[in-house]
């Protein structure tokens, strides 16, 4: 029996981290396979700066920042070049400060991995349709406005029992709500997303950006779990050992929490930056990667408050079993 279609995450999802050098820096990955990423997030680990995230449809040096509502910007010496297997940055100091530390995550785009780039522009109307490649129904949309100021725009598929009439916002720690003029109360489909008129997915005759995830078995895992506020906390099977976790309580105003195997290769994972802080990393007890999910590790509210409502992507290291059946190994 197959467990995966991917057999090798790292073809499609990797981990870096790097110390910047404050002038051109070549980004190489060291994954199992090659990787050309489509998708680029940076974050200074060792103090505090913003997010900076690349895409290839926008292009080279166009950057916007999860923590802010600020548009699109052009910085011709941030990230320079997409390469082969990594990427090039020049000076620029969110990205490439000299001495400091950083971490990036970074997706190629594929239909195989479920992860779609989309790019569109408003046209103020509610329920406009847009059209998208992955050939499976979204579990995950991240749209920003890149002309103008205004929030990141999330949906889940797992974000309470009607996930198409609620809205979060990356660049907030607010709860979920229901908005109407985000998704259009309006469910994805296999082919399309429907907006409603909000700015912060549809003003008139403004560009966008789209980030659609879609679950792949063994290698992506998009859902949700309830807290029990104990240290020997909530096991959540994934169906493979995570490299990478955003967790996000819903039902209260949390932080959007962002934890990798490479900042911390060993149990527990303590290593916490958050999508809409410029804030330094912190170090908690927070989890144990396992090699079939994550277990909480933690009483803190804002991972394993008791009975709190969380929505999580994770992204895997090896899936729980490949498809010829080896299975993974515990860390």
């Amino acid at each position: 029996m197959a467990y995966t279609t991917i057999d090798d995450p790292t073809a499609y999802f990797q981990v870096k981290t790097y110390t910047g050098n404050g002038g051109t820096n070549a980004i190489t990955f060291d994954g199992n396979s090659d990787l050309s990423p489509d998708f680029v997030w940076l974050k200074m680990r060792s103090h505090a700066d913003n997010h900076t995230l690349f895409n290839t449809t926008s292009g080279v040096g166009e950057r916007l920042f999860s923590n802010l509502t600020q548009a699109e910007s052009t910085e011709s010496t941030s990230l320079t070049a997409f390469g082969s297997d990594g990427f090039t940055l020049g000076a620029d100091a969110l990205a490439n400060a000299n001495t400091k530390t950083f971490v990036s995550w970074n997706w190629k785009e594929s239909a195989t991995a479920g992860f779609d780039i989309v790019s569109y522009t408003g046209n103020g109307s509610s329920g406009l349709t847009v059209s998208h490649s992955l050939s499976a129904v979204p579990s995950v949309m991240i749209i920003k406005n890149r002309s103008g100021a205004y929030s990141w725009g999330v949906y889940h598929h797992k974000n309470t029992s009607a996930p198409e009439t609620e809205t979060l916002f990356l660049d907030t720690t607010d709860a979920t709500a229901d908005r109407v003029n985000e998704f259009n109360d309006t469910a994805p489909t296999s082919s399309l997303f429907t907006v409603g008129n909000g700015n912060s997915v549809n003003n008139s005759s403004e560009n966008f950006i789209a980030y659609l995830f879609a679950e792949k078995q063994g290698f992506s895992k998009f859902g949700s779990y309830t807290g029990n506020g104990n240290a020997d906390g909530t096991f959540v099977f994934c169906g493979f050992k995570p490299a990478w976790l955003m967790v996000k309580q819903t039902n209260t105003t949390r932080d959007w929490m962002i934890y990798d195997n490479k900042r911390d290769p060993h149990n527990v994972v303590r290593e916490q930056l958050e999508a809409n802080s410029s804030a330094a990393a912190d170090s908690y007890d927070n989890f144990d990667f396992l090699s079939n999910g994550f277990k909480l590790r933690t009483t803190s509210v804002g991972r394993n408050e008791s009975g709190g409502t969380y929505i999580y992507m994770a992204f895997a290291e090896n899936p729980f079993v490949t498809s010829s059946g080896v299975p993974a190994t515990a860390r």
